[in-house]
């Protein structure tokens, strides 16, 4: 009778998972000095998306590529609003301007703020960076907004698609956000405002569904300095037009300054988060995390991945866009210096600084 209780607990103990090794949550130190090596970009090349004028600024830039070319999308403020602008290169070095593919409306949700970021982008480490196809088209999540000013009023992501992402012309979007501040299921860390981002594709449904978005967000909870800080959060989807939040705490925080513009890669088993931090210590500067599961992420402990320590960057360098290709590792943030704000890249070999 002892040996059928002991077998039955075994079977049942197996067929409800028990006695299984736990999927991991936390990654070692070892595998984070390793990642961090394999990611790093010690030498700066310089000023890559100039800012055309004075009165415009340029920021956040996402490279995929098609066609055997690059392509960038990226912002552009001129103290109205944001407006998102198409670019396209041979060597990930230079870049020349096709023009916009999202422009400011009248009488729109998103009528002065369009900053848009490619969905769906080969999220494999030296992958084709190519970005995804659904429904015979291309999406972008984008941070929409109908007050002038920057990043003025209470923001949202809107959903926006095209069949061709390499001609430089306006998009087609949803009527409507589809995550804003003011949803019903609204979480503390993001019931003020909602800006970047950043729409992958979870091939394993990992998180049991097949589109996750990450975004950075800030709730009405003040930090010491009585700032709302802004965090990384999550939300999933079924089908890129409808979306719910994720857990019940941000992703990546440090309850203060600013944590933000997720970008994600698949390193072996391992996914890693590029993003900038700012506040929670002098400046802004990239920092990057780890995660099994695309939800539970191990961050980084150690030195920047990037910092200011040029003209061209010396107030802030942030906002990552990172690919590996024919060997090199090329790292794209936004510099804000020197030059006004920019596009700068930093690569993991010396390929001579071109400005």
């Amino acid at each position: 009778m002892k040996q059928y209780f002991v077998c039955c607990v075994f079977l049942i103990s197996a067929f409800c998972g028990f006695g299984q090794s736990p999927a991991k949550t936390q990654v070692s130190r070892q595998v984070m000095q390793r990642i961090f090596e394999e990611v790093k970009t010690p030498y700066k090349y310089g000023v890559v998306i100039p800012q055309p004028d004075s009165g415009r600024m340029v920021d956040s830039p996402t490279v995929f590529r098609k066609d055997g070319l690059w392509y960038m999308t990226y912002i552009i403020f001129d103290g109205k609003g944001y407006e998102t602008w198409l670019a396209k290169s041979d060597n990930l070095l230079q870049w020349t301007s096709l023009g916009k593919i999202m422009s400011f409306t009248e009488n729109t949700w998103d009528a002065t703020q369009k900053a848009g970021y490619v969905s769906l982008v080969d999220t494999e480490w030296g992958g084709s960076y190519e970005p995804e196809r659904l429904g015979n088209k291309y999406w972008l999540s984008y941070l929409g907004g109908s007050e002038k000013g920057y990043e003025a009023g209470r923001l949202g992501i809107g959903i926006a698609t095209s069949d061709d992402l390499t001609k430089a012309r306006e998009l087609d979007r949803l009527a409507q956000p589809v995550l804003s501040a003011v949803d019903k299921d609204a979480r503390w860390y993001d019931d003020k405002t909602i800006y970047k981002s950043l729409i992958i594709r979870d091939k394993e449904r990992k998180t049991g569904h097949p589109f996750v978005m990450y975004y950075n967000a800030k709730g009405e909870r003040a930090d010491a300095k009585g700032n709302g800080f802004e965090s990384i959060a999550m939300a999933v989807s079924d089908d890129m037009h409808h979306w719910k939040r994720h857990g019940q705490k941000p992703l990546i925080t440090r309850n203060t300054g600013i944590c933000g513009d997720a970008q994600i890669t698949k390193i072996g088993d391992v996914y890693v988060m590029f993003y900038f931090g700012a506040f929670w210590k002098p400046g802004a500067f990239e920092r990057f995390a780890c995660s099994y599961d695309l939800i539970n992420w191990t961050d980084w402990d150690g030195e920047d991945l990037i910092a200011p320590t040029e003209p061209f960057d010396k107030t802030y360098a942030h906002k990552p866009w990172i690919v590996k290709w024919n060997g090199v590792v090329y790292h794209f943030y936004n510099a804000v210096g020197s030059q006004g704000r920019v596009i700068a890249l930093a690569t993991s070999r010396d390929l001579e600084a071109g400005n």
